[in-house]
């Protein structure tokens, strides 16, 4: 009765749809979605994410650059409302995703996350480099089809 991650991802995709708020847009298609968790997971081994609300409108005011992804079904919507305007004013690209629930586990944690910032390059290790260099191309192509959005 063991099913494989990748279709419990997409059955969530569906099922979560009912849930997104209206304002979520643009929200990543199943195929981008898809990615752009994949990307989330990557970068969180590299230590590269930035996680929640509070954490993710520090960095945005800080300046730093990267993709912010959010989930969609959040409540109460307030909680993530100002997020896309402070994006667009730091020119970030940002994408919503259907479910928290899929993207807490994309940023290793267990609880359900409502916001991640993925930040390229912001581990100093050496050690960190291949782990940097292994999700930079998916982060980049993201980022592309983010912006085309």
């Amino acid at each position: 009765m063991a099913k494989d991650k990748s279709s419990t991802t997409e059955d969530n995709y569906d099922a979560r749809l009912s849930a997104v708020l209206p304002f979520a847009q643009p929200l990543a298609s199943k195929k981008l979605n898809k990615k752009v968790l994949k990307t989330v997971k990557k970068a969180s081994k590299a230590k590269n994410v930035k996680r929640g609300v509070k954490e993710v409108v520090k960095a945005l005011r800080k300046g730093e650059k990267g993709l912010v992804v959010v989930a969609g079904d959040i409540s109460p919507p307030d909680v993530i409302s100002h997020i896309p305007v402070l994006c667009e004013d730091q020119s970030v690209p940002y994408v919503f995703v259907p479910s928290k629930q899929d993207l807490g586990s994309a940023g290793a944690t267990k609880r359900p996350t409502s916001v991640v910032f993925v930040v390229p390059g912001s581990s100093k290790k050496k050690d960190g480099k291949a782990k940097e260099e292994e999700y930079r191309e998916a982060f980049d192509d993201v980022v592309k089809e983010v912006k085309s959005l």
